[in-house]
């Protein structure tokens, strides 16, 4: 119990932290990690990414979403399932008709206008959201557990990525067996590999 009190006292710090953030430093920071993220060899060498649409006062991801499709990227985006408490992918071609605001508001494939994608066997990118992260690669998220619910199906070994500003970066932070780590943390100031520690 003290580990989930240690988590969730980290999370609301980092969150409430982040929400002080103004709006156009965030948008400048965002744009640096994007940018950063499409330098890397590992994303210019990947066919299929799953990314994420960002909300709140979290890295802003549309401009890099929009890059993956105009590099010529097949696009994977997730949409919450209730029934299953997990996370559904869908193929997304246009971010503009594709998407509709779902779940708290983080906008969503359409089902109607995208296909379900069963497997996770052709991401070879995976941009991961999260609250803090530390320079290990360790990952907090909001508490749902959707993502170490999908990431606990992968059969190959996808670079796993996050995208955080320095601020979000904290030592300790607590880990359970079922919590993955990312092998790259990309922040507005640097690039950090993580080493091996997200393929154990």
């Amino acid at each position: 119990m003290k580990m989930q009190t240690m988590k969730r006292a980290i999370r609301q710090r980092i969150i409430a932290d982040r929400e002080q953030l103004p709006a156009n430093l965030r948008m400048q920071f965002s744009s640096g990690i994007a940018q950063r993220i499409l330098q890397m060899p590992v994303y210019q060498a990947a066919r299929t990414v799953l990314g994420y649409m960002s909300f709140g006062a979290e890295f802003v991801s549309d401009s890099l979403m929009q890059q993956v499709l105009a590099d010529g990227k097949q696009l994977l985006l997730p949409k919450v399932n209730l029934d299953r408490n997990e996370l559904d992918l869908y193929r997304v071609t246009d971010l503009q008709h594709d998407l509709a605001p779902g779940l708290w508001g983080i906008r969503e494939p359409l089902r109607e206008q995208c296909v379900r994608v069963d497997t996770l066997e052709e991401v070879d990118f995976a941009l991961l959201p999260g609250v803090a992260f530390g320079r290990d690669g360790a990952r907090l998220g909001y508490g749902g557990g959707f993502y170490d619910k999908l990431l606990a199906h992968l059969t190959h070994r996808p670079a796993l990525v996050a995208a955080a500003y320095t601020m979000q970066i904290v030592a300790g932070i607590p880990q359970e067996d079922t919590d993955r780590k990312v092998e790259w943390l990309v922040t507005e100031s640097e690039t950090i590999e993580c080493g091996k520690c997200g393929r154990d």
